[in-house]
């Protein structure tokens, strides 16, 4: 792992990463706990935070929520093009994580509120992530950290329940094009990664959970003052392909 953090260290811009071998233990991070603009990656603790309450009988994924002109919100999505209509609290968590909509989010966060959210990220262990503002604020902090230790609850179905820790992990297979460190992985090995990735202007990010046979490994980086989006998708590509490497050739 030491050649991803000599590789960021050489690129523009600044860089957190953190690999973690679920099975042996082994971690490897690189400016791991400081706090940077989450982006689309805090959809995932979201996500979390909201199927809990569930779970508590505080909602039920098949409630009905109306979406109206008032909550539709820029950046990533499809909702803010569509027509005011109900939604289940089910529907808006795929939207959320799939398509990565930011209606969809900031109308599941009111639903249950900033107190509610941020109690569930204690909760959850994430001592650095905080959610201020709507979806797409840069003031939306988390760490690579942090955001590795949400599939690590998930995957060991300590947070959530094996049932709904299987649902999000399997929703985040789904969508291949968001994939930002598999980029250079064939199409074949993608779907054994589940990710969510974020982006907004300097800023490029992407956690994920590989399973495998051999066993299971959470990468996460995240980046901030890049020159561009393009840069910043080949430092993560780039950096993804050597974690993949190091997995395929130097673990048994």
């Amino acid at each position: 792992m030491k050649e991803v953090r000599r590789y960021l260290e050489d690129r523009l811009g600044k860089y957190s990463f953190y690999f973690e071998d679920l099975k042996s233990g082994f971690i490897y991070g690189y400016n791991e706990h400081v706090k940077m603009t989450s982006a689309g990656c805090m959809k995932l603790p979201v996500a979390m935070a909201v199927i809990k309450d569930v779970e508590e009988g505080k909602l039920s994924l098949d409630d009905l929520v109306l979406l109206e002109s008032r909550d539709r919100v820029e950046g990533s999505g499809i909702l803010k093009h569509l027509n005011s209509r109900e939604y289940t609290v089910n529907e808006l968590v795929i939207v959320m994580l799939v398509e990565s909509d930011n209606t969809a989010t900031q109308k599941l966060v009111s639903l249950i509120g900033f107190e509610e959210l941020k109690a569930k990220f204690e909760e959850m262990g994430l001592q650095d992530t905080t959610m201020n503002d709507m979806p797409g604020s840069p003031i939306n902090l988390t760490t690579s950290f942090d955001l590795s230790l949400c599939w690590k609850l998930l995957k060991d179905e300590s947070y959530l329940s094996k049932e709904h820790s299987r649902y999000i992990i399997e929703l985040l297979k789904s969508e291949n094009k968001k994939k930002k460190t598999a980029f250079y992985l064939d199409e074949s090995l993608k779907h054994k990664i589940a990710s969510k990735a974020g982006d907004m202007q300097g800023v490029e990010n992407d956690t994920t959970l590989i399973e495998l046979q051999k066993g299971d490994f959470i990468f996460t980086i995240m980046s901030a003052e890049i020159p561009n989006s393009v840069y910043g998708l080949v430092s993560l590509a780039k950096s993804g392909k050597m974690i993949w490497d190091g997995i395929t050739y130097n673990w048994k």
